[in-house]
């Protein structure tokens, strides 16, 4: 083990010192499969999982010239996925490291709900089908300011209108939504869906009003 952790070391200072392409490739066979099967135990996903180790050596080797201070790369390497590990998790999955109560351990929790989780694909849908109904400006407005996040000012100068304009069109096309919404949930409610839909229906209404 020691002399595995020596040689590691030593491609480590012939990458760091020489750009060493051949000590890298040597450095990648030795490391390669640990840090996958590693990776794996925190995301439980391959592909992702591939993805993050080839992103560790990539910026290993870009940031070489500044590594020269890691005296135990092979623990460094782990720790750098680790760390994207568990910046994958908090981005994509349903997984959340929690600390737990009265305790400095940390624990992976699973928050998947798969009642939430359909009662927000049913919000998009009803979100994207009520924002296609407007008239093609207001709705162009609306998902310029709402989902791209554009000032009044940069939108009305997109569509040659003035910031009052788009304020005002704004203003309706939020109304406009919330009376379609209103609508929908009249004409759909049903005796399987009196819990479902009045929730979704009521987060709709919250998003369109503080979005």
């Amino acid at each position: 083990m020691e002399n595995n952790k020596t040689h590691i070391s030593s491609l480590w200072s012939s990458i760091c010192a020489d750009d060493d392409l051949k000590a890298f490739e040597l450095l990648f066979h030795l490391l390669h499969a640990r840090l996958i099967k590693f990776c794996v135990f925190y995301i439980h996903q391959k592909e992702p999982a591939e993805e993050i180790v080839s992103d560790v050596f990539v910026k290993c080797w870009e940031g070489r010239k500044n590594l020269h201070h890691v005296t135990n790369p092979e623990t460094y390497m782990f720790v750098a996925v680790k760390n994207l590990s568990l910046n994958y998790i908090k981005k994509y999955s349903n997984i959340h490291l929690v600390q737990l109560e009265n305790s400095n351990e940390l624990e992976f929790v699973n928050i998947y709900d798969p009642q939430k989780e359909l009662e927000k694909k049913e919000l998009h849908f009803l979100m994207d089908k009520a924002i296609a109904s407007l008239p093609p400006q207001a709705s162009i407005i609306f998902r310029l300011i709402k989902e791209d996040g554009m000032k009044y000012r940069d939108v009305a100068e997109i569509l040659n209108i003035s910031p009052r304009t788009v304020q005002t069109q704004l203003f309706r096309a939020m109304k406009k939504l919330v009376v379609i919404l209103a609508s929908h949930r009249n004409n759909q409610r049903s005796p399987n869906k009196k819990a479902a839909i009045p929730g979704t229906l009521s987060s709709l209404g919250l998003l369109i009003m503080f979005f």
